[in-house]
């Protein structure tokens, strides 16, 4: 179980750190494409290493009915 956590959290890590080599975190705008592109480089982890770059062009969150 230990030994799981800490491979989960390292991937997380590597993920936070090649979305931070690739400025994500500095240029973030109030757009759900931005934080879907955030979100699925963390996730990818080490992948993004291996020449795989997730992007989200458009996303449309629900709107509230009237």
């Amino acid at each position: 179980m230990r030994l799981s956590s800490l491979l989960v959290c390292a991937w997380l890590i590597i993920g936070a750190v090649a979305a931070g080599q690739r400025d994500y975190f500095a240029h973030v705008s109030n757009n759900c494409a931005d934080f879907g592109t955030i979100a699925l480089t963390v996730l990818a982890g080490p992948l993004n290493y291996t020449g795989l770059n997730p992007k989200v062009t458009s996303c449309e969150l629900p709107q509230p009915s009237p």
